[in-house]
């Protein structure tokens, strides 16, 4: 199953000193239980570790870290870019960036057994993608972002093209708010992606949980307020 949310991480975050406390409350927020719907609700949410410039030691740590509170809580723990870490710690796959080795040649290492995630920007990006053996997509950036000014979004819009194309579960990242993932599931979406907006705000496990309400409220077109937007500082590269 791919989670219909996923929080990411950057090296700033991965430095702060509190990044590990705060991630373990989200994990105990999220202990394996039902949803109304009969499924896990920690089954909703995937990790990823994501620290370009963070070094593998360090990335290594943390992921052995996690593994065992995210398991506890069925979060799905991916490793961005770093195939040996992924497979060093037991994660339950890896997710590639445009600076990431070619999808094929992870899912060659990967064999089929875990999870292989590519970030894209086109619908061409998309479709090679998929060819190559992607389990699910990444499609941005599709909101302003402060951690990528200057950069034009491509909007919802882009998620539309792309779901016309390619038959994978799609997740919106770039600027997404509990209050855009309506906007971005009817355009084709499987779910969202979000960096500060859950790591920045004052209590990570009520900001996850609002992406969550805001997803199923999606889903089922129910009208609920999700609540009051988290910052909307997502970036559009993991």
């Amino acid at each position: 199953m791919i989670p219909r949310l996923h929080v990411v991480t950057d090296d700033e975050i991965l430095a702060r000193p509190d990044f590990e406390a705060r991630a373990r409350e989200v994990c105990e927020s999220l202990e394996i239980r039902e949803s109304a719907d009969g499924g896990v609700v920690g089954g909703s949410v995937a990790f990823h570790i994501r620290g370009p410039r963070t070094t593998g030691r360090r990335l290594t740590r943390l992921a052995r870290t996690l593994c065992e509170p995210a398991a506890v809580s069925g979060i799905t723990l991916l490793v961005n870019d770093r195939l040996d870490i992924a497979l060093a710690v037991g994660a339950a796959g890896v997710h590639l960036g445009t600076r990431s080795m070619p999808p094929w040649e992870a899912r060659r290492l990967l064999g089929a057994g875990r999870l292989l995630g590519v970030s894209v920007h086109s619908v061409r990006e998309a479709a090679e993608a998929a060819a190559s053996g992607a389990d699910y997509l990444f499609v941005g950036m599709l909101f302003e972002t402060p951690s990528h000014a200057g950069v034009a979004p491509r909007g919802s819009e882009l998620l539309g093209s792309v779901a016309s194309r390619v038959a994978l579960p799609l997740v919106g990242i770039g600027g997404v708010t509990p209050e855009r993932a309506a906007e971005i599931l009817a355009c084709g979406a499987h779910g969202v992606a979000a960096v500060r907006g859950v790591w920045d705000a004052p209590s990570p496990p009520d900001a996850v949980q609002a992406y969550l309400d805001a997803v199923e409220a999606g889903e089922s077109g129910g009208t609920d307020d999700p609540g009051e937007p988290d910052d909307p500082g997502e970036t559009s590269e993991p």
